[in-house]
């Protein structure tokens, strides 16, 4: 298996996996692939941030996108970081450790870009094990409701979230 960027003839296959992952979830599929479409159409979109999983027959079995958030401080102040959304792996790959090693490469190009930090909401148990922790440590709040254990945050360097609280901030395009 290999990881690498991904490229505009990528954007149809990973639109189908994002889909057939997402309805198989407990969840049910939530316009996720609409929402990548929309990452891509932004002005911070960076192309860097987004990786797929290629296997030994080059088709892609996973794929994972980062982009821009904000923690906003009681002040107004805001510090830069990404947030992960989404991270699928075709169905009859999922549990082999694609999405793990998707992620992982992210959190590499992320840290070589000097962002502080990855926001991720997500599954309580898959997360954790990669050094996510509920958001709430850090005194870091989502923008809306949602459950302690589901909204989680890592520092991609030492002190990277110190002296550091507020509420995240989404661009619009995930409010369009």
């Amino acid at each position: 298996m290999q990881i690498r960027t991904i490229n505009k003839k990528d954007f149809l296959k990973v639109d189908k996996m994002i889909r057939e992952a997402f309805e198989h979830t407990e969840r049910g599929y939530g316009n996720e692939a609409e929402l990548v479409d929309k990452i891509r159409a932004s002005d911070t979109y960076d192309p860097a941030l987004e990786m797929v999983a290629v296997d030994d027959e080059n088709f892609i079995v996973g794929h994972g996108l980062l982009s821009e958030v904000e923690i906003v401080d009681s002040d107004g102040v805001a510090y830069v970081g990404l947030v992960l959304a989404p991270l699928d792996v075709e169905v009859s790959h999922q549990g082999e450790g694609i999405g793990t090693n998707i992620l992982m490469e992210l959190e590499k190009i992320a840290k070589e870009l000097h962002y502080r930090f990855i926001s991720i909401l997500g599954h309580p148990e898959y997360y954790p094990r990669l050094g996510y922790v509920p958001a709430s440590k850090y005194s870091v709040k989502a923008p809306f409701d949602v459950p302690d254990e589901m909204f989680m945050i890592k520092p991609l360097y030492d002190n990277a979230l110190d002296s550091i609280s507020g509420t995240i901030k989404y661009s619009d395009t995930f409010n369009e």
